[in-house]
């Protein structure tokens, strides 16, 4: 059975934690346990181990692991990868220290560094977590989909045209083979998101005439840069000020607007974008080449327009929000209500999302379904990286320009050495800057 997990929750098949979470905790298995294996394709019984690897050792990557560990006893983390040996430790470190320790088997012939780290954790494992940098996720993607095994991804999952493409090909292999594949756009995954944006599908709001989302918020971490760094190293550990590495903010933040725009849209893309944007307060050098601010304009074929905003400014005002305005009424996502002719307010305290995700691809491999993201989770990205187009170029960028672009950012190597920051965009200057 396959299906989407937009539509799990409404069909009424959706994971129960308690189910997960029946009896007493199973003894800790050694890190060699064989798992149910990566040819099984039927339902694995609970108290089969499923061994799960980690591609990418920051933040969000251990804590994808936490999620996965609290949903079902009988997961084990057995196999991590990073591109360095410090982060893979430090993760550990804390998964190890945490209230799932017991469960963490990561053996030192397990632990993997390097540029081609994510190949020897999916080789180990039954389900591999993707978190590193969104450039390499579309091989890491490939990989996991040639190698069989479910997926779970975080978004964004690719920076340029080229890597969606290569996305939306292994999307296609994956469902083939009835791999689970989840993407790490979370809000879908949230049932007072889910009913908020049932609710307007059925027509609560009426037509929908014009959409509103703002992602501004104030800045996020930066490591500085030491001595002994080569500038890959130096850019790949602040991943998230380089064009190449994380998309830009648009991509690899606000795609969470832009994902809950395009599911209220029903996931039909919008037909073209205009933007603006730039750098006028994180200007600093160590910002690398991306903008700390984006104002587009998206437009669907119907003449629905979204109009979104972005921004990473210290100290200004915040606001992460989505409206969506229609004939009989508004909705407003963040805070799950209606006003207008069909009020409503979600009741109760929301799922932690980053949970209920994991919950449902684990319940899936448990119940031998399948749930692909695959088409939603490549839209948004795309739509996202069709914002950043428009704003470097000043130009308006159809769907199609952005489908089919072969503007590839990517190093000429995967090498540790010299790497010249790429120059920061210039609307109105040139193709791509």
């Amino acid at each position: 059975m396959k299906r989407d997990r937009a539509t799990h929750k409404a069909k009424g098949s959706r994971p129960n934690r308690r189910d997960f979470l029946r009896g007493s905790s199973a003894a800790v298995v050694a890190a060699t346990v064989a798992g149910y294996g990566s040819s099984s394709r039927g339902q694995v019984p609970d108290g089969d181990v499923i061994r799960v690897g980690l591609v990418g050792c920051g933040g969000r990557g251990t804590g994808a692991v936490t999620n996965a560990l609290e949903v079902d006893p009988n997961v084990r983390l057995v196999a991590v990868g990073d591109a360095f040996e410090d982060q893979v430790q430090r993760s550990l470190a804390r998964l190890e220290s945490g209230p799932y320790g017991d469960r963490v088997v990561v053996d030192t012939a397990h632990r993997f560094t390097g540029f081609d780290a994510y190949r020897q954790v999916i080789d180990a494992c039954d389900v591999v977590l993707l978190a590193t940098p969104p450039h390499f996720r579309p091989r890491e993607i490939t990989a996991a989909v040639e190698a069989g095994k479910h997926i779970f991804a975080e978004k964004p999952v690719a920076v340029d045209g080229p890597g969606v493409r290569e996305v939306i090909e292994a999307t296609k292999k994956a469902a083939e083979r009835n791999l689970n594949l989840v993407s790490g756009l979370c809000y879908r995954y949230q049932d007072a998101k889910q009913e908020t944006i049932q609710r307007i599908h059925d027509g609560a709001v009426g037509e929908i005439i014009a959409l509103q989302c703002s992602y501004n918020t104030g800045g996020l971490w930066h490591r500085g840069r030491q001595e002994a760094w080569s500038d890959m190293e130096w850019q790949i550990r602040n991943w998230l000020y380089f064009t190449w590495l994380s998309g830009d903010h648009i991509a690899e933040q606000s795609i969470h607007n832009i994902d809950k725009i395009l599911w209220v849209m029903q996931d039909e893309p919008p037909a073209s974008c205009t933007a603006n944007g730039g750098r006028i307060v994180r200007n600093d050098p160590k910002y690398g080449n991306v903008f700390d601010h984006f104002n587009a304009v998206f437009e669907w074929a119907s003449g629905v327009k979204c109009f979104h905003s972005c921004r990473q400014w210290e100290g200004a005002e915040g606001d992460v929000s989505d409206y969506v305005l229609g004939t009989k009424g508004r909705a407003a996502l963040m805070r799950h209500r209606i006003t207008g002719e069909n009020a409503w307010q979600f009741e109760g305290r929301p799922e932690d999302m980053y949970v209920s995700e994991h919950r449902a691809l684990f319940g899936a491999i448990r119940a031998g379904e399948t749930i692909n993201n695959g088409d939603y989770m490549c839209k948004s990205t795309l739509m996202s990286i069709m914002g950043r187009m428009a704003a470097y170029t000043g130009k308006t960028v159809t769907w199609e320009q952005a489908m089919n672009s072969t503007e590839r950012l990517a190093p000429p190597a995967y090498e540790w050495g010299d790497l010249p920051v790429a120059p920061i965009a210039r609307p109105g200057a040139g193709e791509n800057s």
